[in-house]
């Protein structure tokens, strides 16, 4: 007896080239997307460049449309001026292809409003319908929420009121996007999930970290399930430690009223670096699918040792940077900059000792690393390998030879690099650690594209492999509120380092209790 079909839904239909593992690449479908928040820094730095790049490219369809909508009052044209202006700026493909604009922006509308006013949701409706009709964008929406996290809930509740929930026709879709942060604690990201939950489904959502749209990042990937090399020594067996650093050389950019809220660990750690640690630490997952990938990378989260209350020394250490020099250049204390309080105990620094408790990776520590005002911008991955186990050469400058080192680039300079030892020419068995490099720009003479560009794709396609699921954000957020509240019961002496440092000597000390150090890019 032939077993009955039935029909994949519009989700299924949109990944279903993805099966197998193959990542085509295609023309997003016909959609409107509509960016609340579509005057901000934002959709001018980073979605509209990547949305240019993208129709450069040819892979947005003719019928693509951008409605913007936010609450200066603006006709079409002046958008799509403020938008040219932009995208003149920020594109990564300069000059301007002329043509090409000239046809995007034909796409480009926008709408005045406020975010909490009923009546506005109705108006972006009927223009969405006349978009349809006028525009081809088959009633696909996709909504984009470049605003204020503290607007989350009110956009996301009025879109349900409204109905534009789901699309009017059938085989339509509808999905949303919600830039990090996803709450600023455990409760506040329960919070959060809970009310876009009562409105959207799951599948719907798209919860963006740009890290997981960067070309390195996604190489993880690549690099550790394409190679058969890896997989037999990536384990507590063959490897030592893992670093992880995110450097920052510039101070709080005038975000005073967003960082003394935040914080290095919840504007950094909890988001980009508990992404990079899941990708290092997760198992292969069965296939290259959203949930597929998703649930080994939650896994990895579930399985971070709690630190003990008592024990908070031991496994992290905060700090706040002073006045300083970098690059030749005087830095003022955090303290000192504009909107921050003379007093502030809001932490600059972050490093923490993790281990996961799993077969795999037993007792390896994970080192994790961000602060500003760091002497050089820097983003990678170091996984450091265990010494050989008997030294033949050791008369030979065996001993002083540094352990093999894996190293991943993410910024800059994007790339992975292989340190290990070598002979040096000559009559004598003198050893030297040399590096194999791997450079992004040299193998594939092209640029990267912008982290923005992939995801956006990705979203109109109906791709969320690279996108936080709920579960995920608040196992993430369960770890740092605990770090969070072991920290707010003691009072940091700040500052603690000065700017142009590598972080606090407490961190160097932090290492050296275990033996080790921290490599310095």
């Amino acid at each position: 007896m032939t077993q009955a079909r039935t029909t994949p839904s519009v989700e299924e239909q949109a990944i279903n080239p993805l099966r197998e593992g193959l990542r085509l690449e295609r023309t997003a479908p016909p959609c409107a997307m509509v960016i609340f928040g579509g005057g901000g820094d934002l959709a001018k730095r980073k979605l509209m460049p990547a949305l240019y790049q993208l129709a450069l490219n040819r892979l947005l369809p003719a019928e693509f449309t951008v409605l913007g909508f936010a609450r200066s009052p603006l006709s079409d044209e002046e958008f799509r001026r403020t938008m040219r202006a932009a995208v003149g700026e920020f594109s990564r493909t300069q000059p301007l292809r002329e043509p090409v604009w000239d046809s995007f922006s034909q796409g480009l509308f926008y709408l005045s409003g406020n975010l909490d006013d009923p009546q506005a949701y109705q108006r972006i409706a009927a223009r969405l319908d006349e978009l349809d009709r006028t525009r081809g964008t088959c009633g696909n929406r996709l909504f984009y929420l470049a605003t204020p996290p503290s607007a989350f809930p009110v956009i996301v509740q009025r879109l349900g009121e409204a109905g534009l929930t789901q699309g009017p026709q059938p085989q339509s879709w509808v999905r949303i996007v919600i830039e990090k942060p996803f709450g600023r604690d455990l409760k506040t990201a329960i919070e959060l999930n809970h009310t876009v939950r009562s409105v959207f489904q799951e599948r719907q959502v798209y919860r963006i970290d740009h890290y997981l749209g960067k070309e390195t990042v996604q190489n993880l990937l690549a690099f550790r399930f394409s190679n058969g090399l890896w997989e037999p020594v990536w384990n507590r067996q063959y490897i030592d430690h893992v670093q992880i650093t995110v450097a920052e050389s510039v101070g709080i950019e005038n975000r005073a009223s967003y960082y003394e809220e935040a914080g290095a660990l919840r504007d950094m750690v909890q988001s980009h670096m508990f992404q990079l640690l899941a990708l290092v630490a997760m198992e292969p997952p069965v296939s290259f699918e959203a949930d597929t990938v998703r649930d080994e990378k939650v896994k990895v989260l579930r399985a971070i040792r709690p630190i003990p209350e008592d024990r908070f020394h031991d496994f992290t250490v905060r700090g706040q940077y002073g006045a300083g020099w970098i690059g030749g250049r005087e830095a003022p204390a955090y303290r000192d900059e504009p909107g921050v309080a003379r007093d502030s105990p809001r932490e600059t620094y972050a490093a923490l000792k993790l281990f996961i408790d799993n077969w795999r990776w037993a007792d390896t520590p994970f080192y994790l690393r961000h602060g500003k005002r760091l002497p050089k911008r820097v983003t990678e991955v170091a996984i450091q390998f265990k010494r050989a186990p008997h030294l033949l050469f050791a008369e030979s400058g065996g001993e002083q030879l540094e352990p093999n080192l894996l190293l991943v680039r993410i910024q800059p300079d994007e790339g992975i690099s292989l340190r290990f030892a070598a002979k040096v020419p000559g009559p004598t068995m003198h050893l030297r650690s040399v590096h194999m490099d791997f450079l992004y720009g040299s193998a594939f003479l092209v640029d990267a594209p912008d982290a923005y560009e992939r995801l956006l794709l990705d979203c109109m396609l109906g791709d969320a492999t690279l996108f936080t699921r709920n579960d995920e954000a608040e196992q993430a957020w369960a770890y740092v509120t605990r770090l969070l509240e072991g920290w707010e019961r003691a009072t940091p002496d700040f500052p603690n380092y000065e700017a142009g440092a590598w972080g606090p000597e407490e961190a160097d000390r932090f290492l050296e209790r275990d033996g080790r150090r921290w490599r310095v890019p």
